[in-house]
């Protein structure tokens, strides 16, 4: 996604540089439509700069920080010498997951969406998590949940999360549910204590999946797993739930599951 504003004094950009002349670079900036900045010779490098092509290059792409903007004009002074190592890095990654965001938006709307409701999903997401990236991530993890206070319709909450589970890849999620388990004969305490073992897959859960069975109270018992994406664990924690129902049922009881969805820094 362009903005069509401008940038604001202090903020870091991403360009490409397109044309370079003996007092400065002039960067096409990519996060702005129709917007180009100047970087003046003394703001490319620090110390003394003998031949700017030494420096940077046409197609370059570069981090810049904003150090004036006149809009009457139409300047943007830049300064490529006052980002740091670290800031650059996490701008570029930045640029680069808001372009991954423009892709997915793509498949949950159409590569065809018209501009006007591509752009009312973008501001959406812009105003509940400040990037189109962060809003399909937290739909990856949360789901519809992470959207209901945004004012996107039903069916565009179903687009996004839709793509966003088959598209983010979270480091890590955990996801939590609930099994209920009953059984009415003599051996009911151990009946569960059975169904309760083969929740926890009897030592064939996968190495990068840690999943954990506790007691909640009676008939309650929370599963908790924690796998690299979402749709492992979901599908980890179902499988579990699954494994457990049909264990109390086996010999007579009864057994349901319900849901609770949490990131995992929560």
């Amino acid at each position: 996604m362009k903005f069509t504003g401008w940038p604001e004094k202090g903020e870091l950009v991403v360009g490409e540089v397109d044309e370079i002349a003996d007092f400065g670079v002039f960067v096409d900036l990519d996060e702005y439509e129709e917007k180009r900045g100047l970087c003046h010779v003394s703001e490319v490098a620090s110390g003394w700069i003998k031949n700017i092509r030494d420096h940077v290059n046409v197609g370059d792409r570069v981090v810049a920080k904003v150090l004036d903007v006149d809009e009457s004009s139409q300047q943007i002074d830049l300064s490529i010498k006052d980002v740091n190592d670290h800031q650059r890095s996490d701008k570029i990654q930045e640029w680069k997951n808001e372009r991954k965001a423009d892709n997915w938006m793509g498949i949950a709307f159409g590569e065809d969406v018209d501009d006007g409701k591509y752009t009312a999903v973008a501001q959406a997401l812009y105003a509940e998590f400040g990037s189109m990236y962060e809003g399909f991530e937290a739909a990856a993890i949360h789901g519809e949940e992470a959207l209901s206070d945004t004012d996107l319709s039903d069916g565009e909450v179903e687009a996004v999360v839709d793509t966003a589970r088959e598209n983010v890849s979270v480091p890590y999620v955990t996801v939590t549910g609930y099994v209920d388990l009953r059984s009415p004969g003599h051996d009911g305490v151990d009946d569960v204590r059975e169904a309760l073992t083969a929740a926890e897959g009897n030592g064939e859960v996968p190495d990068e999946i840690e999943l954990d069975v506790s007691y909640v109270g009676s008939p309650e018992y929370r599963i908790r797993v924690r796998a690299p994406d979402y749709k492992t664990a979901e599908t980890e924690l179902e499988t579990s739930a699954e494994r457990a129902r049909e264990a109390i049922e086996a010999v007579g009881g009864s057994g349901s599951f319900h849901r609770e969805r949490e990131s995992d820094d929560e």
